[in-house]
């Protein structure tokens, strides 16, 4: 499973699977920062090329190094805000 992010597919900003002939992003990974991640849903509907994807609110990796636009927590701290989270929760980054 991944998350196209090739502007050049149809499926730009979409949940793909694997083998994909456009640029995508692995989902499941050794270093399990995406072992537990939301979709932020930014440039989400509709799908804007360029704008923009694969956006998520993930876990952070032992170095907390930075991301490529995600937001990375901790394993604990996500924990903690997993259920304030439900079906109309709203994540703005400002």
């Amino acid at each position: 499973m991944g998350w196209c992010d090739d502007s050049k597919s149809t499926n730009y900003n979409r949940e793909i699977n694997f083998p994909f002939k456009y640029g995508a992003e692995k989902l499941y990974r050794k270093d399990k920062i995406y072992d537990l991640f939301i979709n932020i849903k930014y440039n989400f509907w509709p799908v804007v090329k360029k704008k923009g994807s694969a956006i998520f609110l993930h876990l952070t990796d032992s170095k907390h190094k930075p991301t490529e636009g995600c937001v990375a927590i901790s394993k604990k701290n996500f924990m903690k805000i997993l259920p304030l989270i439900n079906k109309n929760t709203k994540i703005s980054i400002n």
